[in-house]
């Protein structure tokens, strides 16, 4: 048995893609996968398979149950231990004016081809680290207007290519 993430993109913000967290656990069940549990309103699926899952696979019983494409990052619970196990020592330190977020790629694009569409980050405001293929970013929270990452992750073209969860949702998944 195999015990999976799912993040989706875009569901359950600002009004749009809006799917319950208790249809979306059912329509997993109903599709045979186990042990399923959502965390939070935003997209954040556990559960185990005996099978072998891709995106493909969840992005079509959401298809199928909600009529709704949503891109979907999928991995095994392990990868994402591993990464937090790599987190950065500046990364998640509870600092009140720091936001610390985890960058998944949900495009063909690497990470550090992600890093060089966005850019440098701001000096002495933004700090970001790759480690496999996501990106740790941690920025000021009272100068987030200034922060380069902050804006640049939001920007069409490049916003469709992510999916973004702040260290506190992160830490709740494992």
């Amino acid at each position: 048995m195999k015990k999976y993430v799912a993040l989706l993109r875009g569901i359950n913000i600002g009004g749009k893609n809006k799917i319950k967290m208790s249809e979306l656990k059912s329509a997993f069940e109903m599709a045979g996968l186990t042990e399923v549990r959502t965390v939070l309103n935003s997209g954040n699926i556990i559960f185990s398979s005996e099978a072998d899952m891709n995106e493909e696979i969840i992005e079509n019983i959401i298809l199928e149950h909600f009529k709704m494409k949503i891109p979907v990052y999928l991995m095994k619970i392990e990868d994402l231990e591993d990464i937090l196990a790599h987190s950065p020592k500046w990364w998640n330190t509870g600092k009140k004016d720091r936001y610390d977020n985890l960058i998944f790629i949900l495009s063909y694009d690497s990470t550090e081809q992600i890093r060089e569409a966005i850019g440098q980050p701001s000096e002495n405001l933004e700090q970001i680290e790759i480690y496999k293929n996501v990106i740790f970013l941690t920025f000021d929270r009272n100068k987030y207007q200034k922060c380069n990452w902050w804006k640049r992750t939001a920007e069409n073209g490049i916003a469709q290519k992510l999916t973004i969860r702040t260290a506190n949702t992160v830490n709740k998944l494992v």
